[in-house]
């Protein structure tokens, strides 16, 4: 027997024992399954933005923000899996969740070939306080994911996050723009100049933490700039 197969029968054993779950549904995954079931992949609303460039959220964004493209992965509804998945993303430790995510909708955006002439992908950064307590940044997992399927670089040390937000949750459109003000700074501008970038979080809403964080982007001088989000809301 090869040492392959030996690995696979311990692997079967150990599930029967201690099986792995969707996180979006609960259900036992089943062989070859990762993290989310075929089931939920095929049944969560997915926008097909990449497909769509002149999208409802790039031309929401648009008004704001000189952006040429704009792409969401799912459509956010309240209560519904992909909430649940953001808030295991975010909250419950399952970091997984958006490299597995990011993978996807890498696959999906290499397919088009629309996006070929990205040079580096950056993740909307975490202050280094809420980065230790939680132990990662969730948008800099998707971003990995996307930068293994596209082949572009990610790289999460170009911005800062020089003040601490409160959660935007639970606050007006108006309250959200004045609390991000001043938030972001890039690092290191020259890495910024003349590139096209793809900016990267994990849920849009208003759209304010994204202007602020692609307001010094603009500054350093991108040449192009595009986003791109597990969920708009």
């Amino acid at each position: 027997m090869t040492n392959s197969a030996v690995k696979q029968i311990l692997a079967d054993f150990v599930s029967l024992f201690f099986p792995s779950y969707c996180l979006a549904c609960a259900d036992s995954l089943v062989r070859g399954e990762q993290v989310i079931c075929t089931r939920c992949m095929l049944e969560l609303p997915q926008t097909d933005y990449h497909t769509e460039l002149e999208n409802p959220l790039r031309k929401r964004l648009s008004y704001r923000i000189p952006i040429k493209y704009a792409l969401a992965l799912f459509k956010f509804s309240k209560n519904g899996r992909v909430q649940h998945l953001l808030h295991e993303l975010k909250y419950r430790n399952h970091p997984e969740i958006g490299e597995v995510l990011g993978r996807v909708y890498g696959d999906k955006m290499r397919e088009t070939n629309q996006f070929q002439e990205l040079d580096i992908i950056i993740p909307v950064p975490l202050h280094p306080s809420r980065k230790r307590k939680r132990g990662y940044n969730q948008s800099a997992r998707f971003a990995s994911g996307l930068s293994e399927k596209l082949g572009v670089p990610f790289s999460d040390d170009l911005m800062a996050r020089r003040i601490v937000t409160g959660t935007q949750t639970l606050k007006t459109k108006l309250t959200r723009w004045e609390n991000m003000s001043g938030v972001f700074s890039v690092k290191e501008s020259a890495a910024i100049h003349n590139k096209n970038i793809l900016l990267v979080d994990d849920v849009v809403t208003t759209g304010s933490t994204l202007e602020a964080c692609a307001e010094p982007l603009l500054r350093a001088g991108c040449k192009a700039l595009s986003i791109a989000c597990i969920a708009e809301a």
